[in-house]
């Protein structure tokens, strides 16, 4: 049995890991404040662009002399996964979904038979997935977002997959993150972005009536032209945000099940030092009532 040293070294330290993560856990809750209201705020401009350019194509006839954003390469053969993570860990199964998600689209693409690229944003996701894509990842974003995540650290990255396209180094591009749905929920979701993948707009699963009439000036693919690359950023900038968001409701909870956890462990120490504490005060007054008797 442990020493009552012992046993006060370990509530001792116990006691300080519960100081450390209850902190932890009232800092990631004022960061996930802000971080929430910026992901919120960000959905509507995302969806609504997507929606624009959705009624933008349905007027104009996709083919060879598109722009590669709309159209792609003409080929489905190299496949780049842009996996947006976190730089910090201490965030429960965050990270962890994101890569398995990651790992999965992986290798179904392989089984296929298709080529596999590997841009990281953030640095957990690059150090997983490294131990079996090492070859594959093309670069890692690191610190993006530190201090304020803003929609020049998007910039940064749609550029690299735009220089990338331009180069024609992959045909397709999939964006894989936490969706935030909540504080307890994240969805790990992948997005097609390069070819712009239109959604299904809601208004027009439920409008069965006419439908309007637009009319662009300048022309659709002048429009086009000038709002995929800038598309591009806005969803990647989206995927960020709801990345941030996340990580941030993951901490705030994996921190406080880990006080919780703290609480308990303190209290079985306790418990235990307590009775080893009475075993040992039971022996001396054993020892010196058979000392008393010898005498």
């Amino acid at each position: 049995m442990p020493s009552l040293k012992e046993f006060r070294n370990r509530i001792v330290s116990v006691k300080s890991t519960r100081k450390i993560t209850s902190a932890m856990k009232m800092v990631a809750a004022s960061k996930l404040r802000r971080a929430q209201s910026h992901a919120e705020a960000s959905h509507p401009y995302a969806v609504r662009m997507s929606n624009m350019l959705s009624r933008l194509i349905a007027n104009i006839n996709i083919n060879e002399t598109s722009p590669v954003l709309l159209g792609g390469t003409g080929n489905q053969n190299v496949h780049l996964l842009v996996v947006i993570t976190s730089d910090r860990g201490l965030c429960g199964g965050f990270n962890g979904s994101i890569v398995r998600l990651a790992r999965q689209k992986a290798r179904d693409l392989l089984d296929e038979g298709k080529d596999v690229k590997i841009l990281c944003v953030g640095r957990k996701g690059r150090d997983v997935l490294k131990r079996e894509y090492a070859g594959r990842i093309v670069y890692t974003f690191e610190g993006l977002g530190r201090k304020k995540l803003t929609f020049g650290d998007a910039m940064q990255v749609s550029q690299y997959v735009l220089d990338m396209i331009t180069r024609r180094e992959f045909d397709v591009c999939t964006v894989v993150y936490n969706q935030f749905k909540s504080v307890m929920s994240q969805l790990p979701t992948a997005q097609q972005l390069i070819p712009f993948a239109p959604p299904v707009m809601e208004e027009a699963k439920a409008d069965t009536g006419p439908k309007a009439l637009y009319e662009f000036e300048p022309s659709e693919e002048e429009i086009l032209e000038a709002l995929l690359p800038r598309n591009l950023s806005v969803q990647i900038f989206r995927a960020m945000l709801d990345s941030a968001a996340g990580e941030q409701a993951a901490r705030m909870t994996a921190m406080d099940n880990a006080t919780r956890n703290a609480g308990d462990m303190i209290n079985k120490l306790t418990l235990r030092y307590n009775r080893a504490r009475q075993a040992y005060i039971t022996k001396e007054l054993i020892e010196i009532i058979s000392g008393a008797e010898a005498v």
